[in-house]
């Protein structure tokens, strides 16, 4: 543990790189502490105090609903320093980037902002840091590009990292390092929304399919402690938090790392559900994302006895074609997918289906198309993320031909939109007459609102006499439908 004195005493020898040295930081409780119990530091504390105050940070997220959930922590441990967040990157002293490696795109656009922000520094001083889910070969490339570049599970060294660079502070608490690959979750998140909070329950993935990244990324799974994600829960909870959604590579392999020491995924949700009852709030709880292999029946199980759980499952396909599954290394067949499914309409009928599907993979010839077309057919989604195939290097799919023209990916990836419209247009219809509970997520303009339902639906209503609020739960008739949201009035 390093102490707060000998961390104080660290930053009088760092140059101070900032442009506008003037400014006075607040006094956290912390530093008030420090300074009351410790007088003969007064000067530097003063000196912490002019750097840090006024001092802002811009952070840009990229990818998935895990890279948010990081971006939280890392906003969390900006704001514990002293920095304030702007959405204006031109008034920024730290510039930061959470990058996802899933697709070529989003890391192009990683490479874009660090550009912009270089050309900067002829102006003026400011750091510059990269996170999130890099490749081995950008990562390299990042070292001599940005001025800081940190895995997610090295959080917990970002201030000593930063005060390399003429930050100081005095830290509020240190955490224990027992375990570095874990040791992040135990910062408190800044919740990006008032409503929606993400609650990681593991990182990695042991998968290694063909197309994707996060294993050369993220690593292997490791399983975050149960007491920790259910005590996040709780504390969130009486925060005002209405929404929790339970994340993961492979959410329903959680535990099997620490086999013994931690409940399966179905207790896991059980327990999580039991805090949210018993506490006398109305809250909903979801998950994302599970793989098919993984998949067991007492989840569905759990789901159909607790009101708390969610009635929304996000089950990845990929493809409808047995072929292409196994080229892809999903190890899983059509069929495996179908009983699945099965379970989902058996036990909760009225559960929404999302999935995610990826069109050209190498070799997908016309009619392994069609098999997938089929099968979304058949399924009948509510919500289908459908995507390209791009190679990611070191990769198994990066060796293969990456045989199907853009053209055709691009014919396939409409046909499969259009797909959707109709099926999903169809269940919404399906529901218009219906008696929903909603929550509501935010105020679209004065008597307007956006809402979602259990099944994650996105529903307006439009009520300038309501007076409603983010976090309200109301019960809502479906008036309207269209293939991705419906309207709605209060009953």
């Amino acid at each position: 543990m390093v102490s707060a004195d000998s961390e104080l005493s660290k930053t009088r020898a760092v140059p101070l790189i900032f442009a506008n040295p003037a400014c006075v930081h607040h006094l956290s409780p912390v530093h008030l502490a420090y300074f009351e119990t410790a007088p003969e530091k007064a000067p530097a504390i003063r000196s912490a105090m002019r750097i840090l105050k006024g001092m802002k940070y811009f952070l840009v997220t990229y990818g998935c609903q895990m890279n948010q959930s990081d971006a939280e922590r890392i906003a969390a441990v900006l704001e514990e320093l002293g920095f304030e967040k702007t959405e204006n990157e031109a008034e920024a002293n730290i510039l930061g980037v959470v990058a996802c490696s899933v697709r070529q795109t989003s890391i192009n656009r990683v490479y874009g902002r660090i550009v912009a922000w270089n050309e900067r520094r002829d102006r003026e001083r400011v750091i510059t840091f990269v996170s999130g889910c890099i490749l081995d070969r950008d990562r390299k490339k990042f070292a001599k590009l940005y001025d800081l570049q940190f895995s997610i599970e090295e959080l917990p060294q970002l201030p000593g990292l930063l005060a390399t660079y003429g930050v100081p502070f005095v830290p509020r608490h240190s955490l224990a390092s027992d375990n570095e690959r874990t040791d992040y979750w135990k910062i408190a998140p800044l919740c990006g929304s008032e409503v929606q909070a993400w609650i990681p329950i593991q990182n990695g993935c042991n998968r290694f399919c063909a197309y994707c990244a996060v294993p050369y990324t993220r690593g292997r799974e490791v399983s975050r402690d149960a007491r920790e994600i259910l005590d996040e829960i709780s504390r969130l909870l009486g925060q005002g938090y209405r929404r929790f959604t339970l994340l993961g590579q492979n959410v329903n392999s959680y535990g099997r790392d620490r086999e013994g020491s931690l409940p399966v995924f179905a207790r896991l949700l059980d327990d999580a559900a039991d805090i949210i009852e018993k506490s006398g709030r109305e809250a909903l709880i979801h998950f994302t994302s599970p793989h098919p292999s993984d998949m067991s029946r007492d989840v569905f199980e759990v789901m159909r006895a607790r009101r708390a759980v969610a009635r929304q499952v996000h089950l990845p396909l990929q493809s409808g074609d047995d072929a292409v599954l196994s080229r892809m290394r999903r190890s899983y067949t059509l069929s495996r997918y179908r009983e699945i499914i099965g379970w989902i309409r058996e036990l909760v009928p009225e559960a929404s289906l999302f999935t995610d599907i990826i069109v050209g993979f190498p070799g997908e010839s016309e009619a392994e198309f069609e098999n997938t077309r089929l099968a979304m057919e058949e399924f009948q989604f509510d919500m289908a993320f459908v995507a390209m195939y791009s190679p990611r290097p070191g990769t198994a799919g990066s060796k293969m031909k990456d045989d199907v023209p853009q053209a055709e990916k691009n014919r396939r990836l409409h046909v499969l939109a259009d797909l959707l419209k109709e099926t999903a247009g169809r269940r919404k219809a399906g529901m218009v007459g219906r008696i929903e509970r909603v929550l509501v997520d935010g105020i679209v303009s004065p008597g307007v609102y956006s809402a979602r339902t259990g099944g994650l639906i996105p529903v307006h209503i439009a009520d300038p006499s309501a007076g409603l609020a983010a976090g309200m739960f109301v019960d809502t008739e479906i008036t309207a439908a269209s293939p991705m949201s419906l309207a709605g009035r209060l009953v």
